[in-house]
């Protein structure tokens, strides 16, 4: 255990979820007002900077630091390419996908961004693009900015598995003192939080599925809390077996349920329509690429930075209040992959198959409420909690297909539990990578616990404090990747740098080889012409034939030289 980053995180989390407690709305109302005044005046700061990451990742992967292996030479990567795609998945993006995927989409098309269009066809292309953007490119490069900075140290450098190390590079030692105890509270509060509050959200929609199937009519707090000690218990059964037996058996269980769910919606669906929109859905997301990326709503005053505030810029700030668990989750898992490799399988795949979700969810959801105008209420609100179940139970199979869909967010929820215990276990240990078996407990137990006591506190206020303080944490951790980003370039940079210089040396040393090796071979066999091999040289080489003839007076070749 390292007391200062295990003590005060506990403190730090304690503090908070008293003050939530107690302080019900009022706390959520000053949160809120603060998170605010944050997003209000730092727009200009977060929509940018995320865009740069893209543009970190993007270099990295496919610079000349590509080749750069993460871990010894010639080391094996630790898992199989199936089974560590459905990690970072997992990890990553699986549960908010369940979530959100009807819901976000469904939003934006009903309550679009200003300035765009009043037709169906126009609210549902900004819907999807707009979805994209949350989900694409952007948040993943969060992650990879994390995730390589700790795989390059960790598995290249042997540093323990903690964030301060990442910042060596530039601070030196002084990563082992106060500095890089803060970094690594930051990094265990922010996930502690983080995943508490998707934990509380995500038993809200669980619930919400049993009360669709009539199993539990209007859940209260008392069945929620039950729900999170059920997870909590799976999730710490799971993290205590480790990476190679829990959290691999889920993930690839997450996977294959996600898929067969997946699967049934197109296939059960319009399938012709929803291919075809998964096409033009990429192609007006890259067409608008930019557009999007630097998007603060300036022109449209005050209600187009509201909008954007309000989900664009708090996604971003909620990415990088997760970036600390996936991150470390992702470079965990990644010994043995290239620069390279990392890059294109936490950039490239998970956002192509969330493109391809949320183009069958997501447009099964805007096509059903196009069609009969059953997806949302009276007023035209969206139930985010109970989006996915009302598409579901458009199909066939509906009772069946939403009890597996309830399933899959349990498994999800354990994942997302289970991994980030482990994470912050690795970090409130100094880095070690494998903790001991009470600290992974703890740290599972806690997460329920935080999440229980903010579902009764203030009727639904403790969450969305949490889920704001969350937000508000990723402002300071966001120069902490800023720090990130200059000091993988410069480790990167210098270690190609070093093999460069030691290629080099290692050609000269060649070249002078084979040239002593040609020399002395044309020595043996005759063809060397001391001669013509000493012009130039003066009476230097006359001199040094007549030494060689008298050491060896019966040589042909060097009498020939000394003769000259």
């Amino acid at each position: 255990m390292a007391p200062w980053v295990f003590w005060p995180s506990v403190a730090i989390i304690g503090v908070f979820v008293i003050w939530a407690m107690l302080g019900g709305e009022g706390a959520a109302d000053n949160i809120l007002s603060f998170r605010a005044e944050v997003v209000d005046n730092l727009s200009w700061y977060y929509v940018p900077l995320v865009s740069l990451f893209v543009v970190f990742a993007l270099f990295m992967g496919f610079s000349k630091y590509g080749k750069i292996k993460l871990g010894k030479d010639g080391q094996k990567p630790d898992f199989g390419l199936g089974s560590w795609l459905a990690m970072l998945f997992a990890a990553g993006m699986g549960i908010g996908l369940v979530f959100w995927g009807v819901a976000e989409p469904l939003s934006f098309y009903m309550g679009p961004k200003p300035g765009v269009g009043e037709g169906e066809a126009e609210r549902a292309e900004f819907a999807m693009s707009q979805t994209f953007l949350h989900w694409g490119f952007h948040p993943w490069a969060i992650y990879i900015v994390v995730g390589l900075a700790i795989a390059y140290a960790v598995h290249r450098k042997g540093r323990p598995v903690s964030i301060r190390w990442t910042l060596e590079p530039l601070f030196g030692d002084r990563v082992r003192g106060r500095l890089g105890d803060a970094i690594d509270v930051i990094a265990v509060v922010g996930t502690v939080f983080g995943v508490a509050t998707s934990l509380g959200f995500g038993v809200q929609q669980i619930g919400a599925g049993l009360d669709h199937l009539g199993i539990i009519e209007n859940p209260g707090s008392v069945t929620l809390s039950i729900l999170v000690i059920v997870i909590t218990l799976i999730a710490t059964l799971s993290v205590v077996s480790g990476l190679d037996k829990g959290i691999k058996i889920l993930s690839n269980t997450n996977g294959i349920i996600a898929a067969a769910i997946l699967l049934f919606v197109l296939v059960a669906g319009s399938t012709t329509a929803l291919l075809t929109d998964f096409f033009q859905n990429i192609g007006v997301y890259l067409q608008n690429f930019a557009g999007l990326s630097f998007d603060t709503g300036s022109w449209h005053g005050d209600e187009g930075t509201s909008w954007v505030g309000g989900w664009t810029v708090f996604y971003w700030g909620w990415w990088m209040s997760w970036a600390p668990f996936v991150g470390i989750f992702i470079a965990r898992i990644s010994r043995g992959r290239t620069v390279r490799e990392f890059i294109v399988g936490a950039l490239l795949v998970p956002t192509t198959l969330s493109f391809f979700w949320f183009s069958v969810i997501g447009g099964s959801g805007i096509r059903e409420q196009q069609a009969t105008g059953s997806m949302v209420g009276e007023d035209g609100s969206v139930d985010s909690t109970g989006a996915l179940f009302a598409l579901l139970d458009s199909l066939p199979g509906a009772t069946l297909v939403i009890g597996v869909a309830i399933l899959l967010i349990v498994f999800f929820f354990v994942t997302s539990s289970d991994s980030a215990s482990y994470v912050v276990d690795m970090l409130a240990s100094g880095g070690d990578p494998n903790p001991p078996t009470w600290s992974r407990v703890f740290w599972a137990v806690t997460q329920g616990l935080v999440a229980i006591a903010l579902l009764t506190a203030g009727s639904g206020a403790g969450l969305t404090i949490l889920q704001n303080v969350a937000v508000v944490i990723a402002l300071p951790f966001s120069f902490v990747m800023i720090a990130m980003c200059l000091a993988t370039l410069k480790s990167l940079r210098d270690e190609h740098v070093a093999r460069q210089e030691a290629q080099a040396e290692e050609a000269e040393e060649a070249l002078i080889e084979s040239a002593v090796a040609a020399m002395t071979e044309a020595q043996e066999n005759g063809e060397l012409d001391p001669a013509t091999s000493g012009t130039g040289s003066g009476s230097g080489a006359a001199g040094v034939g007549d030494k060689a003839d008298k050491d060896t007076p019966g040589d042909d070749l060097l009498d020939t030289s000394a003769k000259a």
